[in-house]
This record gives structure tokens, C-alpha cells and sequence, in this order.
């Protein structure tokens, strides 16, 4: 399991992060049934930023948290044979981590956390489009966050 870390706001807004995702990573990996052969990168973006991303990539044209892009839309269809298996990437948006935070009465580590989770949950297919589905993924992601940093 790598994650390749990068700040395209070059503030370093959380230099202590890496250890959390890694558990993080390894839990989603547990609770899924999955592998632990994966990579992800993980970049932090402004508002600016992640606004043009999404517009220019989702047709959406507001910023928003957090947007994966997930390299292969199906896991178990695999390419190319590798030792790891590069997941995609997730872009946060490090002033949502801070307004966000503050919103929802929590720290920024868990929301920088939650946000990570969520985005690695939809690089591993899971989605919530569906009522179903967004029950699946939201307690996956409380399951994931609870052993990790607390409330």
C-alpha cells in the first residue's frame, strides 16, 4: 500500500496526515476485502483550483471538498499485471477542511481524514448515487474513520 502525497498549494497544510491515511488505507483495505497491494495519490488543492477541476473535468462549475478519479471503473478488470495496483487520484480541498470542520463541530484531522476516506472509498467503486448505496458507503466510512481519529 503507497500514497504519493502532493500540495499543489504549496502551503504544506498538513504535513502529519501520511500516517493517518495509511491506517486509513489499511482499514478500507480490511473492511472491503481487499488487497493491500495499492497505490493512490493524494493532492490538496485551493477552492480555485479544485473549482476548475471540476468544471473542467465534471462540468460542474463550483468548487467543492474532495474528487476522485479513479483509473479503472471496474477493480477486478485489471490491465496490466503489476505488483501495485494504482488506484487513482484524490484532490482535497484544504480550505473545505477548514470550514467544513469548524461547520460540523469536529477537528480538521477528521474531516481531512473523512475526506480522504470518502475519496479512497470511490477510487474501490463504492458510490451514493442510491439510497442503498449511500447507506453502504457512509457506514463503511464511519466503520474505516472511528479506529482512526475520533468524533
Amino acid at each position: 500500500m503507497e500514497i504519493v502525497l502532493n500540495d499543489l498549494t504549496q502551503t504544506n497544510p498538513y504535513p502529519d496526515c501520511l500516517e493517518d491515511f495509511e491506517k486509513i488505507f489499511a482499514n478500507a483495505c480490511k473492511e472491503t476485502g481487499r488487497n493491500t497491494d495499492l497505490v493512490c495519490s493524494v493532492i490538496f488543492t485551493t477552492p480555485e483550483q479544485i473549482h476548475e477541476i471540476n468544471r473542467t473535468y465534471r462540468k460542474i462549475d463550483r468548487s467543492t471538498d474532495v474528487i476522485s478519479f479513479a483509473l479503472q471503473d471496474d477493480p477486478s478488470n485489471i490491465l496490466i499485471e503489476e505488483e501495485e495496483q494504482e488506484l487513482g487520484d484524490i484532490f482535497i480541498n484544504i480550505q473545505a477542511v477548514r470550514d467544513q470542520a469548524e461547520e460540523y463541530g469536529h477537528s480538521q484531522r477528521r474531516e481531512l481524514d473523512f475526506l480522504f476516506c470518502h475519496g479512497l472509498l470511490h477510487l474501490m467503486g463504492y458510490d451514493h448515487m442510491e439510497p442503498e448505496d449511500e447507506k453502504e458507503m457512509f457506514h463503511l466510512q464511519d466503520v474505516i474513520l472511528d479506529e482512526v481519529v475520533t468524533r
